[in-house]
């Protein structure tokens, strides 16, 4: 998307067209730039194809493309527009939903003006706020452990730049292991809530009865070994982010529950009935095919609706190959600095094997693998070596001339001498006169060698 004018962009939306050009008169005082459109139809095309900072819109409009379709699409496109509901009928109740579905406010009619330009205006200061917040006047804001530079990962990021300022809920989606929970964390770090609690919770790991009390909390004696009081995650994250991982696998009935507490801001712990008020953001996550689990009934629609305020998709390792060296230079240095080890890289060649594998656990397993790694290594470069057999296979017979040539194109010779000596050293146990032997060079030259490639 494009980076924003100074001035605000307004969109009317009314099929009242008196009543719609009437408001972008109103507005002619403000330093922001209206315009109105008289359908819905219309307004998806505006928001599709320009930036749009502030939208009013009818809540009926004469169509099925009515102000809170209006209102979905707006905040899928960019969850910083900030949209205004206008409605002259008994739907307060409707509005007061679309705000909790991230509407920024709503007015009733008959319209006063000087309330109006007071709502616009500050939704205006908002947006340029929010704009400072995500990096356009920061280009050192960093997402911490999100390591990506493929097209696939920069839309990652841009979207979860734009929307860690806001209290938007999120839904991330994609395979176990690409990395969910920390594009949460980096969401979360990245917000006002980062200095209150980021409390994350595996749905798929505890029964239904636990989940229950996990995430509402409990009173003394609700239940069989309930020997305390026990505040849930709402609470605890009050302020903060509630991270709820495999959301997919929650039963039916807490999901029932949980959009209860979602409507009301409000939890009842387990066995009580003390209401507790609390402000948490949601951040939600799944490997789950929703769609079908809608369709098969395992999974409530509307709460499905109310959890994907913007949905972020996670790649799988394998579709972004090109952030695979980024990440393994990023894990080296990182497992290098907590455990103290001397590894400070990794030769070209263990990284075209590393490259080029297929990855089934995803960053999970990359980390993992290069944790081992550097743990066992004792050199300043991870070699071949080093890598695990269930990635890279050992041989048992001589590899033939076009594993070789796979195994060695693009390694330069210099690289390649390094790694036999390596290699051959490995096999003598140190014994630099056999090794000699085997290399066809003089022991002097070997010891240079040593020296040179520091082995």
């Amino acid at each position: 998307m494009s980076i924003r004018e100074q001035k605000a962009t307004v969109l009317v939306v009314d099929d009242e067209r008196d009543h719609a050009d009437s408001i972008v008169e109103s507005l002619g005082k403000l330093p922001v730039k209206a315009m109105a459109v008289y359908t819905g139809e219309d307004a998806l095309q505006i928001i599709r194809t320009q930036c749009v900072d502030v939208i009013i819109t009818d809540l009926k409009l004469g169509t099925q493309t009515n102000g809170l379709v209006v209102l979905e699409e707006a905040l899928q496109r960019d969850p910083q527009t900030k949209v205004i509901l206008v409605t002259a009928y008994a739907t307060i109740d409707t509005c007061k939903q679309a705000m909790r579905r991230g509407a920024y406010d709503y007015l009733v009619k008959p319209i006063q003006i000087d309330q109006l330009r007071a709502l616009v205006a500050q939704a205006a200061q908002e947006i340029n706020r929010q704009d400072k917040a995500c990096g356009k006047d920061k280009p050192e804001f960093v997402f911490d452990g999100i390591v990506g530079a493929s097209p696939a990962m920069e839309r990652v990021i841009e979207i979860a730049r734009r929307i860690a300022p806001t209290n938007i809920s999120v839904l991330i989606e994609g395979p176990s292991g690409s990395g969910k929970e920390l594009l949460a964390r980096a969401i979360h770090n990245n917000s006002p809530r980062r200095h209150r609690p980021f409390q994350p919770v595996n749905c798929a790991g505890l029964t239904e009865t636990l989940l229950e009390s996990e995430l509402f909390g409990h009173v003394k004696g609700a239940f069989t070994g309930a020997i305390s009081d026990r505040r849930g995650l709402f609470e605890l994250a009050n302020g903060g982010t509630l991270f709820l991982d495999e959301i997919g696998d929650m039963p039916l009935t807490m999901q029932a529950k949980l959009l209860r507490v979602l409507e009301d801001g409000v939890v009842i712990p387990v066995g009580s009935t003390r209401p507790v008020v609390v402000d948490v953001r949601l951040i939600s996550a799944t490997n789950r095919d929703f769609q079908r689990l809608i369709t098969e009934n395992r999974f409530r629609e509307d709460l499905y609706f109310r959890i994907k305020g913007v949905n972020i998709v996670m790649p799988a390792l394998q579709e972004r190959p090109e952030d695979i060296p980024l990440l393994v230079d990023y894990f080296i240095k990182q497992a290098a600095e907590e455990i103290g080890s001397p590894v400070k890289g990794i030769t070209q060649a263990a990284m075209g094997i590393l490259t080029s594998y297929h990855w089934p656990g995803n960053i999970r397993q990359l980390r993992h693998t290069i944790r081992t790694m550097v743990v066992l290594c004792d050199r300043p470069m991870l070699d071949i070596q080093d890598i695990p057999p269930e990635i890279s296979p050992r041989p048992r017979l001589a590899p033939g001339p076009a594993e070789i040539s796979s195994l060695l194109g693009g390694v330069s010779l210099e690289e390649l001498e390094r790694q036999a000596i390596a290699q051959t050293l490995a096999k003598t146990g140190g014994n630099r006169e056999k090794a000699a032997k085997i290399l066809g060079i003089g022991e002097r030259t070997l010891y240079r060698k040593i020296k040179e490639y520091k082995l």
